[in-house]
């Protein structure tokens, strides 16, 4: 069993990590680089394409997502509890679903919505925003 991080990214970080030139790019390039794990479910994965596909292009998308499906330290599991937590969006659950799942260390969005689950008694999210995990993954 690796000792990796756990990760959750929302979509909007992965938007915002893919192109060369953005400044949040090293998230992308420590997961290449296996410094960490990310934890995906089937709905995430297709939401990723469809919002790469709508933000760049399909060719990107399907390049992005071919890589993503390569990397060892990326892993896909079921997730067996919908816990509806997050209620101004119901599409977002599956993140925090993927994250009770994958036992994550960070569940890591700009979504304001996913603040509410910073104050739950049970189960505990670590939700950090794009700018504190940078600062998480420079250091690894």
């Amino acid at each position: 069993m690796n000792n990796l991080l756990r990760v959750v990214l929302d979509t909007n970080i992965i938007l915002s990590s893919i192109s060369r030139r953005s400044p949040y790019r090293t998230i992308m390039e420590k997961l290449y680089d296996g410094k960490y794990e990310l934890f995906i479910t089937n709905d995430i994965l297709l939401e990723y394409e469809e919002k790469i596909s709508e933000n760049f292009d399909p060719d990107t998308a399907e390049l992005n997502i071919g890589a993503l499906l390569l990397l060892p330290n990326v892993t896909k599991i079921e997730t067996y509890y919908r816990l509806k937590l997050i209620y101004p969006d119901l599409d977002d659950n599956k993140f925090a679903d993927c994250s009770f799942a994958a036992n994550a260390h960070y569940l890591v969005t700009n979504d304001r919505d996913f603040r509410m689950l910073k104050s739950l008694p049970f189960p505990k999210f670590n939700v950090i925003r794009i700018e504190e995990f940078l600062e998480v993954v420079n250091k690894l």
